[in-house]
């Protein structure tokens, strides 16, 4: 595994995040971003905590979506699953106004169709909270996943 960077531009985090935001402005500009991530997230805005937030895929989509994305959600298609993925996303998404995000890591659609499940009731302020959380949380695993 690759050791946290002392440094990354605007380019390499928007690749870790799935899109140049505020955040990722901000990140770069500090020395060990992924170590600071989560301090920096908790600094923005509700409207900034929302479009980092909002540049991730969706879980199930299968448009537009990144390399990284596209390994980490695999290639389990259960029609089934995939259409009640995207009808709670849209309830979610709905619900608390940003896009439902979990650190996937492999794991079956089905699984990450139960953890939305048990989350889209939660508190929205508590979501906001727990997304953040998860989307540090994938970009330090893509950074460490990453070969040198």
């Amino acid at each position: 595994m690759r050791e946290l960077p002392r440094q990354l531009s605007a380019d390499e985090l928007a690749e870790l995040f799935e899109g140049r935001t505020r955040f990722v402005e901000l990140l770069a500009q500090r020395e060990d971003p992924l170590g600071h991530a989560r301090e920096v997230a908790d600094a923005l805005t509700d409207e900034e905590k929302h479009a980092v937030l909002d540049a991730h895929p969706a879980i199930g989509a299968k448009k537009k979506l990144s390399k990284h994305s596209k390994a980490e959600q695999g290639a389990d298609y259960d029609p089934i699953v995939i259409a009640e993925l995207l009808r709670l996303n849209a309830e979610y998404e709905d619900r608390h106004g940003f896009r439902f995000v979990v650190f996937v890591n492999r794991r079956p659609k089905d699984e990450i169709l139960r953890v939305l499940q048990e989350r889209i009731d939660n508190p929205t302020d508590e979501e906001l909270e727990t997304a953040l959380h998860e989307l540090v949380a994938i970009a330090v695993d893509r950074w460490q996943r990453a070969e040198s």
